[in-house]
């Protein structure tokens, strides 16, 4: 039991990444059970699996919180780690959408609030860590960068129907630029520096996940209004996922890490960006896109939550490196 115990104190918040995607899955099934009812009971019970894994995940990272303190603060000053603990908060935005989905409004405005004020905090202080450094180096820059700032995007999806419409803006603004800005700091990264750590290397399908939330969240903004900007972010996008799809041979190789959880929300978020852009056009192309795409992410799930499983049994998760 003690072993349990201490071994909590190696638990990464990169865990909340299978949050992401099963909620990012589930949200997928919602949007499927518009034009496909006979997916809603599959859309609700995915919910309420994202739900209860977040409670178990939430519980056991605050009882890191608590218990381990100092393995937390090491975390939180890792200058690669440090980028994965905005996916807490991230993970209760994703929640919120799905529950206003569900027609849950009242628990998706709490979700919401604390979704957002979490994220807008670690957005200042990795901000901050960023400005006011003496440790990062271009090999640390990774994909996952992405995820504390670029976090902001997800924020109007929910936002909308809950806060005023300029800090849903303040919100979106603050992750489109800095997607700019970081986007052009990873791809120096990527083609000038020393290539990723093998871990990290599935990280690469972010790169999805900022115009697919993107066209998504501009939607949300703009009344559901589909123009220019929203179509250069949806299909910029899909450009993403097809450069990731003539890549897969190469992920294939790698052996399996929590990292693997990275390429579940981007896809998730190009399914739905799919069903969202059929709605919007009529065109029934996007929706053949989003079936694809989401029986691929569905399969990909299926087999992470297998090779977790596997590693928990064999404890090769929740150790000292």
């Amino acid at each position: 039991m003690n072993d349990r115990i201490q071994s909590i104190a190696y638990l990464p918040a990169s865990f909340f990444g299978m949050i992401m995607g099963v909620t990012g899955l589930s949200i997928a099934f919602l949007h499927l059970s518009k034009s496909v009812p006979s997916f809603s009971s599959v859309a609700t019970y995915n919910v309420a699996i994202a739900v209860i894994l977040m409670v178990i995940l939430g519980l056991a990272y605050l009882f890191k919180v608590v218990r381990f303190f100092p393995e937390v603060k090491a975390e939180m000053k890792h200058p690669i780690k440090m980028n994965f603990i905005p996916a807490i908060s991230i993970s209760l935005l994703l929640l919120s959408i799905a529950f206003y989905a569900l027609g849950l409004s009242g628990i998706s405005k709490w979700l919401w609030v604390i979704g957002a004020v979490s994220q807008i905090s670690l957005t200042y202080w990795v901000l901050y860590n960023w400005v006011h450094h003496d440790f990062f180096t271009p090999e640390h820059s990774n994909p996952a960068w992405f995820i504390p700032i670029v976090g902001n995007i997800i924020v109007p999806i929910a936002g909308v129907h809950h806060a005023p419409l300029e800090l849903n803006w303040f919100f979106f603004s603050v992750g489109l630029v800095f997607w700019i800005v970081v986007k052009s700091v990873l791809v120096n990264r990527i083609i000038f520096h020393a290539p990723m750590q093998e871990r990290l290397i599935p990280t690469l399908f972010i790169f999805i996940a900022p115009p697919a939330v993107g066209f998504i969240s501009y939607l949300a903004l703009n009344d559901q209004q589909l123009n220019q900007f929203a179509m250069i972010l949806y299909f910029f996008g899909l450009a993403m996922t097809a450069l990731m799809l003539v890549s897969i041979h190469k992920f294939a190789k790698l052996p399996f890490a929590l990292s693997w959880w990275a390429f579940t929300f981007p896809v998730a978020a190009i399914v739905i960006a799919s069903y969202v852009m059929a709605a919007q056009t009529g065109h029934g192309t996007y929706q053949y896109i989003g079936y694809v795409l989401h029986a691929l992410l569905t399969v990909l799930i299926l087999y992470l939550v297998y090779k977790t499983l596997m590693a928990v049994k064999h404890r090769k998760i929740c150790v000292d490196h």
